[in-house]
């Protein structure tokens, strides 16, 4: 058996998700080559980190980052901090030699993700990054359908991703609400997710036209080190920072295949939670997709009678994609940790096996050249076409 020594940095929300999944790796996905082992866990002080191993499981702490990166017993640098020191931790992991996860977006601006990506084609290292919606079973079941043609050539792709939790102007100003930082607001947080199931699914984007909106430009200070995204009050009369990244962003996309469509974000939309939905037509059929309703799949084909023909609920369980590894029936319940369990699955596989991953920086590079052009049209009111990444050479078009 193959032990991976992992060294995360950042022990908050996603390396709690992260944690998570690599202890779980081995209890789903059995029997096994591979085991993860926590190993030593960054936070920015002693003391964090100290707590954080406690939490997580780890069997070391550091509040240096980069003391993970020299460590030769470490096999998986993973990157869990906020979007502004991506760049930095990775390049220096891969010129170590070290295989990478790194949380999405892959970086704040194409430039950074430009040197990701050619510090990756550098490595022989395995890379990766964390969009795991896509390895929701239900999801990998529509790339299934997708693939073996059950709903024909593919005209109409749309999808949203809608949330509630920063609609309250007096919940706190968390990192993500400061270019600096995150280099975007809902385009690079959330809206890169369904661009990453876009490409997944749909095919290559190559020209975009969209519209952002900028609703709350300031908000409470946190009181906290820790980021407490909507889940606290600041209150009306607490000191305030600006925000100056957007709330909302809307596009129409066109796609190499020659189908179009359309894709939102919010994190302003009341009553919406973790809203990510799918719609994709094709000349044979429908898919439609609703987060918030892990197990279930809809779809239509055209191939049914009419007396019969509409919408039908496929619940995913051990006839679908992974679903073997997770629960013995269908509809027992998928939740946001067991896509990241996939996730941890398939990078350790690679790792082990010295073979690729998807998605990785390449992808990550090519949503960020999306990103790109997504607020340049909605700076200019154009239609913006989007760059294509060629793998082969490195290069990128104009």
């Amino acid at each position: 058996m193959k032990k991976i020594n992992v060294g995360l940095i950042g022990g908050g929300f996603m390396g709690k998700a992260h944690s998570l999944a690599y202890s779980a790796v081995p209890m789903f996905f059995w029997p096994t080559e591979i085991m993860p082992v926590k190993h030593t866990i960054a936070e920015f002080t002693d003391k964090m980190a100290e707590e954080a191993a406690t939490r997580f499981g780890f069997e070391n702490s550091t509040s240096n980052w980069k003391s993970i990166v020299e460590n030769p017993d470490i096999d998986l640098v993973d990157i869990a901090t906020p979007n502004n020191s991506h760049a930095e931790i990775a390049i220096a992991a891969l010129a170590a030699g070290k295989n990478v996860i790194c949380e999405k977006p892959l970086a704040r601006t194409v430039e950074e993700a430009a040197a990701m990506y050619a510090a990756a084609r550098e490595s022989k290292a395995v890379n990766m990054v964390a969009f795991n919606y896509r390895r929701t079973p239900a999801v990998a079941l529509a790339k299934k359908y997708i693939d073996e043609g059950a709903i024909g050539k593919i005209t109409n792709f749309r999808a949203t991703y809608l949330q509630d939790w920063s609609a309250d102007p007096n919940s706190p100003l968390s990192w993500r609400f400061q270019k600096s930082v995150a280099g975007s607001g809902a385009v690079g947080d959330i809206l890169t997710h369904v661009l990453d199931m876009a490409r997944y699914l749909a095919g290559e984007v190559t020209e975009v036209s969209a519209i952002t909106n900028h609703i709350i430009t300031e908000r409470p200070l946190q009181q906290s080190g820790s980021d407490s995204l909507g889940n606290s009050k600041g209150g009306a009369d607490a000191p305030k920072g600006p925000v100056d990244v957007e709330d909302e962003v809307m596009s129409l996309l066109k796609f190499a295949s020659g189908a179009i469509g359309s894709v939102e974000a919010t994190r302003n939309a009341w009553g919406r939670n973790n809203f990510i939905t799918l719609e994709i037509h094709g000349s044979e059929g429908s898919i439609y997709f609703n987060y918030e309703n892990r197990d279930e799949l809809q779809v239509c084909f055209k191939s049914d009678e009419g007396d019969r023909r509409g919408f039908r609920t496929v619940y995913t369980g051990p006839n679908h994609p992974n679903g073997a590894a997770l629960w013995p029936i269908p509809a027992l319940g998928i939740g946001y940790g067991e896509t990241k369990i996939i996730e941890a699955h398939d990078l350790f596989t690679a790792i082990a096996g010295g073979e690729p991953v998807r998605p990785d920086f390449g992808d990550g590079y090519q949503v960020a050249l999306i990103d790109d052009a997504i607020l340049k049209s909605a700076a200019t009111g154009q239609w913006t076409k989007v760059p294509q990444l060629d793998r082969a050479t490195g290069q990128v078009s104009a």
